[in-house]
């Protein structure tokens, strides 16, 4: 009996060492480290209410582009670069005529209600984009889709021609899809109306799952993921918007626990929302710019017309200056009128850094002079203005710093506020001297609508610039297919630019967003919208898993 003892007693023993020295090679060769795990879910609080949940018309409110851009799908879409990338469409061909477009949708495509997307969705889409009635938003191409031929091929084969070469068209093929076996046979004139826009079915990696109602206002959206997305599983299981009616009660509703994601830190906000230690802050540039454009067009404000005049009103400012104390720092120094970080964007045109003595030279070339109460003069002519700007305070403390930094070399600025209808009617009608604006650039760099000849009278060319050279620098840099011509063609148009100064390039707005530092792996590079945070979202996640890797898989030295 006690030898057996003694037995049982050394095989206890020999296994407790086996263990010991297993669990030591582990230790020594191995680690745990948490890894992402699929469940959770993420409460994002916004400003504002959605009302049509349809990507035909969700860029007249930033609240339903969000929800569109994940539960909705496009043909392709756009990258942090600004290029075109498969979304729908896993491929397409393009002639080298650059007339015709083929696009070959992807066969494990579905809507979320398990009907396959076929090209007869496509077709109806684009339909409606060239119904004269079309009720969306101008810059989703309505005009450009009127012109081209839209064919089926077959199932999953959809073919766009062209009447002539337009290269910016593949940036036209991020629109929304709709299902067409849901509203087929709906008119353009009636989107606005149908039920649709509230019990959205898409094609995106999320669908809806409820719209939460409080007296007749819709205070929350659910969204779950889509099992059939054809694309990267995300981690997350569930998405919930929350809306507010000011910036000041989300961040309240953040500071309550109610939310995790704060959509949009305004400039004012942001040493308020900086004071939460659990809050992660992301800033990206997005394709806008400041921008002071002066009316070249007018004959009683000669000096604008004059180049020496306009580049030294540029050398006279300190924008960093302007973007650390008018912004809160939240804005990067714009030196072109395309967007840094872009493939087409020109990093060695030359940049106009405060230079008070050059600028008073400029001046004094030009043959402004100073009179004796300070302010040039020249003939009958003073070197005065008045700059419009919106009536927001932001805007408003730009405008004066504009104004205290062009007195020092003898330039007169009266500082005057409109609202935004009264903003749009000035540019509208031409119907100012300057005026501080914001302009919205599109995914692809084409600036034809903004700076050539032709968009003078009714486009929106607003500063008149009339340089010929200039448009017919943008005119061949939209119909050659070749990016690598493109490139050099907008090279030239923005040494062009940077030489003649039609405007006041002043700033490029960053966007901050928040987020709980419970939510994990967020990342958020340039945005063409602030939707566009939304990209990685298939790659955040809440839930976690520990599991043994190697110390090399560790990432150790």
């Amino acid at each position: 009996m006690t030898r057996h003892i003694r037995w049982q007693i050394l095989l206890i023993l020999l296994g407790a060492v086996l263990v010991g020295i297993l669990l030591t090679y582990l230790a020594i060769n191995y680690t745990t480290v948490l890894r992402p795990g699929h469940g959770g879910t993420y409460v994002e609080g916004i400003v504002g209410s959605p009302h049509h949940l349809n990507p035909l018309l969700s860029g007249y409110n930033d609240t339903d582009r969000d929800v569109c851009a994940l539960v909705f799908s496009s043909l392709t879409r756009l990258n942090e670069y600004g290029e075109v990338e498969p979304d729908l469409a896993r491929r397409w061909e393009i002639t080298p005529d650059g007339l015709t477009f083929t696009f070959y949708l992807r066969s494990n495509a579905y809507w979320h209600d398990g009907t396959p997307v076929t090209a007869d969705d496509v077709i109806f889409t684009i339909r409606l984009l060239q119904d004269p009635d079309f009720p969306g938003p101008p810059d989703l191409g309505s005009a450009v889709w009127r012109t081209v031929t839209v064919e089926r091929i077959d199932r999953l084969t959809v073919r766009f021609t062209l009447p002539e070469s337009f290269a910016p068209f593949l940036d036209y093929t991020t629109v929304g899809i709709l299902p067409a076996h849901l509203l087929g046979g709906t008119r353009a004139a009636d989107l606005p109306s149908i039920e649709f826009n509230l019990n959205p079915v898409g094609s995106g990696p999320f669908q809806l799952e409820e719209i939460e109602v409080k007296d007749e206002t819709i205070t929350a959206i659910v969204l779950d993921q889509f099992s059939r997305y054809y694309g990267a599983r995300p981690y997350l299981d569930r998405l919930q918007f929350r809306f507010y009616t000011s910036h000041q009660n989300v961040l309240n509703a953040y500071e309550a626990g109610e939310v995790e994601g704060i959509a949009e830190i305004t400039t004012a906000d942001l040493a308020y929302a900086r004071a939460f230690p659990s809050l992660n802050l992301f800033s990206a540039q997005i394709p806008e710019y400041g921008i002071g454009l002066f009316n070249l067009q007018r004959s009683d404000l000669p000096f604008f017309q004059d180049e020496e005049v306009r580049q030294a009103l540029l050398y006279a400012l300190d924008r960093q200056q302007i973007i650390d104390d008018a912004l809160e720092g939240q804005a990067l120094v714009a030196h072109s009128p395309l967007i840094p970080g872009t493939w087409a964007y020109n990093y060695d045109i030359p940049h106009y850094e405060q230079d008070l003595e050059t600028a008073g030279d400029l001046l004094d070339e030009a043959k402004w002079r100073p009179a004796l109460d300070g302010i040039r003069r020249k003939g009958p002519h003073q070197l005065a203005f008045t700059l419009l700007t919106r009536s927001e305070p932001e805007r408003i403390a730009v405008a004066q710093m504009l104004a205290e930094q062009w007195a020092p070399i003898g330039v007169t600025v009266t500082v005057e506020t409109a609202s935004a209808p009264e903003m749009r009617q000035a540019l509208e009608n031409r119907d100012f001297e300057a005026i501080l604006v914001h302009i919205a650039l599109p995914g692809d760099p084409d600036p034809y609508p903004f700076w050539h000849q032709t968009q003078i009278e009714n486009g929106q060319n607003y500063a008149g610039l009339d340089h010929r050279q200039i448009s017919e620098v943008i005119e061949q840099a939209r119909v050659i297919p070749n990016r690598k011509r493109r490139q050099e063609l907008y090279y030239e148009f923005q040494e062009l630019f940077a030489q003649q100064v039609p405007a006041l390039l002043l700033y490029v707005p960053v966007y901050t967003y928040g987020v709980d530092e419970r939510i994990n792996d967020v990342q958020i590079g340039p945005l063409a919208h602030p939707s566009d945070r939304f990209r990685t979202i298939s790659d955040w996640w809440i839930v976690h898993r520990r599991v043994f890797v190697s110390e090399s898989e560790a990432g150790r030295p």
